[in-house]
């Protein structure tokens, strides 16, 4: 007869515990789990991604509603447990249940410490601990009031960054006089402070608040050193304390947190704990993968495998901000007896720390530059004598074996017990076992199976060099399901539609054997684009339905629900006219913000749903269409003024750029397609960080191609220079069209290159033959895609869905309930 274990808590701890149980045996026990959260178990150190809109609550859910069914486990969710009664060996939670256990676990995690300053019971003074506070941070921020976080450790930074991405005025408030003082040195903290401001993060060292004003929420906030800001949000993110309360009523052992022994076990036998909430040798622990380690150990016990216990976790962190390479682990300050390595270059950005004690590594930073770092603390853990490696090793891995290339992220190169994931503990030669053992083909298989990458995703990008490093060419092969609807990927489908007939998504669904029968926001939208790259707009219906919501909007939606309206602005040319056209629709509707474009157009923000079809038919009128800013498909084409006007330009870029706009616009694309026009070498359109860009040279135009400058920015790659204009727009509409048929929806073209190499596709562009057979192939896409989508939605009556439901009391029909 199985025994009943009950799990206190449904984050990320006590899940581990309960996967890696399950994993080795799964007819021990019956499983209840009780979470005071109201949601499935997620990824609470994803928080920063959500909060900056890098990521979804979807992304960061580590164990579906599905997994808990699948696995026979009773979820409570939203109900706390309030009370442990170890004599009758039951719980009561906070909806009255009564719950009996044989083992019981206790996973309760931590409290955010909010200290005690005049003003810190006042609406909106938050920590940035769960779901919940994510959302309420999202939900207050506004860009006429400062935000305030207080606490520079790796929380109260990203909680900045997080903010500060959406262009509210941030500032950071620490008592030290540097930043994540707990994990860097003041050179490294320098360095990161300096890569922080650039998102527009002010920093306040050596101050605390001292006092926080209003009347119900947050009005101003007072620094200590005298400091005044009007301000609607004060976050604290100034450390976390063990959430013992539970454990204490219960007359368990507890210091600092619950008190275990190696084996996770409480002064009870029958109930033990794990997490941020317990104390194991003195110390309690705040990061991810010492819980993990703990969870192994206890999942072990649990299970009645040997296991040799937890002797506690050498601490390594890493910021989650986009952008940002930091690494710390160890003694980083070290002390008089030790001494320091260190690699150093302001300039570029990178600094390595290594402190030496005894001719061995004990602690080190990394800034910049952290591809060394699984190597790096191999050594640490080894304790590895480093004395013959001293003239080198700041160079890293590869310049011991001589290899001036890449050898620091070569795979090769890396031992079997050299870690990979640094969350969950997992080396490389975990992860090559796992993949020939368990057949495993993709990269969200390995995930499942050894939890690599599974967690903060920093390491997914080795995870998956492994993946292919060990399959060789039966990698491609086996491609991931695009959701979890099919287990068919991208690939396979783009295949599946080229070769076969389909009318709508449900047909693709049907025919290629759908797991749903509607598809889900992933797969519709890219089944939607398919058939339309295929059959063209002329032969095919777009799907509304199946389009994200700022397509079938035709704005973008905003944090307050309403819409940004973006007319076309063509190469960035305009007329005086034209900005009073625009200034007189602004003016009429009312419309609280008029903002110049990166893309040199202007974006009229704040619209009201119901105002869009008037503003578009004002805006057609006067000659304007949409300008896409929501679309997969042109973005924009920015231009310089070339030699019209500049005494460097060299070619007319103004006029090329509006005649590209105008080739290429309407056109839908796997994802949002930026061009630029340059005048002359000194780029001032930034051509080189587009999609597609355009050079102008004595003798000719320079072609560009796969630039990004987004969150990872890549300058393009030169595909070929050519002498004439005819040249260049041939040259335009093929790369465009090769792009629509060959990548993968939501592939932008920086990926798609990178995917496929930069060689591909010059085989085929500057093959004259394949390029005009491209080039024809987009014009006859065109014929039929150059419909302005504003006008077309009021032709259609598509916006009558604006307007606000109103129903006659007179036509509407009571139902009463009558007896028969």
């Amino acid at each position: 007869m199985k025994k009943k274990l009950v799990v206190i808590g449904n984050g990320m701890s006590g899940l581990r515990t309960i996967e890696d149980l399950l994993e080795l045996t799964n007819d021990k026990y019956d499983i209840t789990i009780y979470g005071d959260e109201p949601h499935v178990n997620y990824n609470r150190i994803m928080l920063s991604y959500i909060l900056s809109s890098e990521k979804t609550f979807e992304d960061t859910i580590i164990n579906h509603q599905t997994w808990y069914e699948q696995n026979n486990i009773t979820l409570n969710k939203g109900d706390k447990v309030i009370s442990i009664n170890k004599s009758e060996k039951t719980i009561t939670s906070a909806s009255g249940k009564i719950e009996s256990y044989d083992k019981l676990l206790i996973a309760t995690g931590s409290l955010a410490f909010i200290p005690k300053t005049t003003g810190s019971d006042l609406k909106n003074v938050i920590a940035f601990r769960t779901k919940a506070d994510v959302d309420t941070i999202l939900s207050t921020i506004d860009k006429s009031k400062t935000a305030v976080v207080v606490g520079g450790g790796l929380l109260g930074l990203e909680a900045a960054y997080g903010i500060a991405k959406h262009g509210i005025k941030t500032i950071l408030v620490h008592r030290s006089s540097s930043i994540l003082s707990q994990q860097l040195d003041s050179t490294g903290g320098k360095l990161l402070q300096k890569n922080l401001e650039s998102y527009g993060i002010e920093f306040k060292l050596n101050t605390t608040v001292t006092q926080i004003d209003g009347t119900s929420g947050v009005e101003k906030v007072t620094f200590s050193d005298g400091d005044v800001v009007d301000s609607n949000l004060v976050i604290f993110a100034t450390g976390i304390i063990p959430n013992k309360e539970l454990a204490i009523n219960a007359l368990l052992e507890c210091n600092k947190g619950i008190v275990v022994n190696d084996f996770l076990q409480t002064s009870d036998e029958n109930i033990f704990a794990i997490g941020e909430c317990v104390e194991h040798k003195g110390n309690t622990y705040g990061l991810v993968a010492p819980l993990y380690e703990q969870a192994k150990v206890l999942a072990k016990y649990l299970a009645e495998v040997k296991t040799e216990g937890y002797n506690g976790s050498t601490l390594s962190t890493r910021l989650k901000i986009s952008g940002v390479d930091l690494f710390s682990a160890g003694d980083y300050l070290g002390d008089e007896t030790t001494e320091d390595l260190i690699l150093l270059d302001e300039k570029v950005g990178i600094y390595k720390k290594l402190v030496i004690y005894n001719d061995k590594i004990i602690g080190m930073v990394l800034y910049g530059d952290t591809a060394d770092a699984s190597w790096y603390l191999k050594l640490l853990k080894e304790e590895t004598d480093i004395n013959d490696l001293r003239t080198k090793i700041l160079f890293g891995k590869s310049a011991l074996s001589g290899d001036t290339g890449h050898g620091g992220n070569d795979i090769n190169s890396m031992s079997d017990d050299e870690e990979v994931c640094g969350c969950n503990g997992v080396c490389k030669g975990d992860i090559v076992r796992a993949i020939k053992e368990k057949d495993l083909k993709s990269l969200s298989d390995v995930k499942s199976c050894t939890k690599a990458g599974a967690s903060c995703g920093s390491c997914s990008g080795l995870v998956e060099q492994i993946l292919v490093n060990t399959l060789g060419d039966e990698y491609n092969a086996c491609e991931e399901g695009i959701c979890s609807c099919t287990t068919l990927g991208h690939k396979e489908i783009k295949l599946a539609i080229d070769e076969g007939e389909f009318e709508t998504v449900y047909d693709v669904f049907s025919k290629l054997s759908w797991k749903t029968h509607d598809g889900c926001a992933k797969c519709r939208p890219a089944i939607n684009y398919y058939l339309l790259v295929k059959y063209n707009d002329d032969k095919y219906k777009n799907d509304k339905r199946s389009a994200l919501v700022n397509d079938r909007m035709f704005a973008n939606i905003q944090k307050d629900g309403t819409y940004s309206v973006v007319p076309r602005i063509w190469g960035g040319l305009t007329s005086p006219q034209e900005l009073k056209d625009i200034a007189d629709i602004a003016v009429k509707y009312d419309v609280p913000t008029v903002k110049f474009t990166g893309g040199q157009r202007l974006d009229m923000l704040g619209v009201k749903k119901e105002q869009l079809e008037p503003m578009w038919k004002d805006l057609n009128d006067c000659g304007f269409v949409s300008g896409q800013a929501y679309a997969k498909g042109l973005r924009t084409v920015k231009t310089c003024v070339g030699n019209t006007y500049c005494r460097f330009g060299t070619q007319d870029s103004m006029n090329m750029g509006v005649l590209l706009e105008k080739i290429t616009w309407g056109s839908w694309t796997p994802h949002k397609y930026k061009l630029a026009v340059s005048g002359c070498p000194r780029n001032c359109a930034e051509a080189t960080i587009k999609d597609f860009g355009v050079v102008g040279v004595d003798s000719g135009w320079e072609i560009h191609i796969a630039g990004n400058g987004g969150i990872k920015v890549r300058v393009t790659d030169l595909l070929c220079k050519v002498e004439t204009d005819e040249e260049l727009i041939e040259y335009t509409k093929a790369f465009m069209q090769f792009y629509r048929e060959d990548a993968y929806y939501l592939e932008r073209t920086a990926h798609w290159v990178e995917r496929v190499g930069l060689q591909y596709v010059k085989d085929v562009i500057l093959d004259k033959e394949k390029r005009e057979f491209y080039a024809l192939r987009f014009e006859e896409s065109q014929k039929s895609a150059q419909v302005d989508p504003w006008a077309k939605a009021i032709e259609d009556g598509f916006t009558k869905e604006f307007s606000t439901i109103v129903i006659n009391p007179e036509e509407s029909h009571s139902f009463e309930a009558k007896e028969f």
